[in-house]
């Protein structure tokens, strides 16, 4: 299962509690820490985190994110590799949209 960036338990923390409940520590169950990925996903990460949620207004529906600022933050940032980026960013977004599609069932 994917959790977006707000996850409140890192792998220091997940370590902790392994320990203190006697369990071996499963790397399928360990969270992901953002420098465990190539720097391409990082700077998608980040990027995506900047771009607005899209929210239907009459059921609450999460739309995804609002692309209008990704080529502002393109350029604010001196992305060199936007497609790249952009391609990351959707895989991620993707992620989150069927996470939160299967949460709302």
């Amino acid at each position: 299962m994917v959790k977006e960036s707000s996850a409140s338990i890192d792998v220091e923390k997940y370590l902790r509690i392994c320990e203190e409940l006697g369990q071996e520590p499963d790397p399928k169950r360990m969270p992901l820490e953002t420098s465990s990925f190539p720097v391409e996903v990082q700077v998608a990460f980040f990027i995506f985190d900047f771009l607005p949620d899209r929210w239907e207004g009459m059921s609450g529906t999460y739309l995804g994110k609002d692309w209008s600022s990704a080529n502002f933050l393109f350029e604010l940032y001196e992305v060199e590799e936007p497609k790249t980026i952009t391609y990351f960013m959707k895989l991620y977004e993707n992620i989150i949209m069927n996470y939160r599609a299967e949460e709302a069932e």
